[in-house]
């Protein structure tokens, strides 16, 4: 008699979640994946996420890239606004090609969505749900959930990002593990009243951003603020109208667009508000339970090629637990061997991209973008020996080698 498939409970359905359950479907195991939110608001949220290099082949082995490509942002250029209301302009295309070779930026709903109907098929869902206790036993782990009925399952996997509910309950509260880097991120839709195609338009002031870019095939744009702060908020990331009132206050006496961007944040119900944080663990493995992504080793949102990280860890995780077969300890012992250095060099770019990101100085306002300009305009070769000086999200991606796995049909 054929031995049952072993039973993998997921908990996250943007990246990370789908990617490792579609490479753990083709490996046979059998897999559940709980998402809090519904599906409708998994399929339109988030920001423009970047996938780079390993990130790109792991689509591509998935039969996903086609897709990737079509959803992409077709950001060609970003402007950086002046206070005289000059512009200054600079390539996407010709920036990126000196960081990457391989790279596409997509919406994180529009990849969520791929992720999902490439896995809707062979993957349970239990949307608008979420994972109550996590109780490890001899012969498995009994879950309960918010809604769905108590089971049991071999092996649970936290890919359920940054504020991770399987981490709080099985490795302990979030502050023994978040470092915070000095900024935050907010960030919802809105109409395109600007009527933008293509461009992405960014406000700078010394310490603070504001941006605008449209979102393809719709009539929407996304709007975002980056700013920084050198001491973290006491501020609960679940506390939306504090969190509204703190950009009030942060962006309250600034011109150029941002007076309509925080009239549609306060408008907006897909309202996005975070720390930009890292998850920094000894160990992201305990007994029957594992993390990966954001949840495991966020190298901080905005900053680190999070989504990239995701989606490599996601497909180690499957390919290692895959090769140990039902001998589950030493798939994650390899998982989390190698991902450790990877994890740890993507860590270490944040707060140098955060000096990128938000400029300190009106000196560093006005510089950056006329150096992203002239950059552009150097040979490819040049541009790409002068990145590969800099720390990169493209940079740490280089420094993991993936194989392609022989998976069943």
């Amino acid at each position: 008699m054929p031995r049952q498939p072993l039973h993998v409970l997921i908990s996250g359905a943007s990246v990370a979640g789908p990617m490792a359950a579609y490479w753990l479907c083709r490996h046979g195991f059998a897999v559940t994946v709980v998402e809090q939110m519904p599906l409708a608001r998994v399929r339109t949220s988030g920001h423009a996420v970047d996938l780079f290099g390993p990130a790109m082949e792991v689509a591509e082995w998935a039969g996903v890239l086609p897709a990737v490509m079509d959803a992409r942002t077709r950001t060609e250029i970003v402007s950086f606004q002046r206070g005289d209301g000059r512009g200054v302009d600079v390539e996407m295309r010709r920036l990126v090609a000196g960081i990457s070779g391989r790279h596409v930026e997509v919406m994180r709903g529009e990849l969520a969505t791929i992720l999902y109907e490439a896995t809707r098929s062979d993957v349970q869902y239990l949307f608008e749900d979420s994972i109550h206790t996590i109780v490890e036993e001899p012969d498995g782990i009994a879950v309960t959930f918010e809604h769905a009925p108590a089971d049991q399952f071999d092996l649970v996997i936290g890919a359920d990002g940054l504020h991770s509910i399987v981490r709080r309950l099985v490795f302990g509260p979030e502050d023994q593990f978040r470092r915070f880097l000095g900024g935050y991120l907010a960030g919802a839709a809105l109409p395109n009243y600007l009527g933008l195609h293509g461009r992405m338009v960014v406000w700078n002031t010394p310490g603070r951003l504001a941006a605008i870019y449209p979102v393809h095939h719709t009539t929407t744009a996304r709007g975002g603020f980056l700013f920084r702060r050198s001491k973290e908020l006491m501020l609960d990331y679940r506390d939306v109208d504090g969190q509204k009132q703190l950009l009030h206050q942060v962006y309250g006496g600034d011109g150029w667009q941002v007076p309509r961007l925080l009239a549609e944040m306060d408008a907006a119900d897909d309202f996005y508000f975070d720390s930009i944080s890292q998850i920094v663990m000894d160990s992201w493995n305990k007994g029957r339970v594992t993390l990966v992504g954001d949840a495991g080793y966020s190298p901080g949102p905005a900053v680190g090629g999070g989504t990239s990280i995701a989606m490599v860890g996601a497909y180690v995780l499957a390919q290692e637990l895959a090769e140990a077969g039902r001998n589950y300890q030493t798939g994650l012992r390899a998982y989390e061997d190698r991902m450790r250095e990877f994890a740890a060099k993507a860590r270490s770019i944040g707060r140098t991209t955060m000096s990128t990101l938000i400029p300190r100085t009106g000196i560093q306002v006005w510089l950056m973008p006329e150096l992203l300009r002239l950059l552009t305009r150097m040979p490819p070769r040049f541009q790409q020996r002068l990145f590969q000086l800099q720390a990169t999200p493209a940079r740490a991606l280089d420094s993991i080698h993936l194989t392609r796995s022989t998976v069943e049909d």
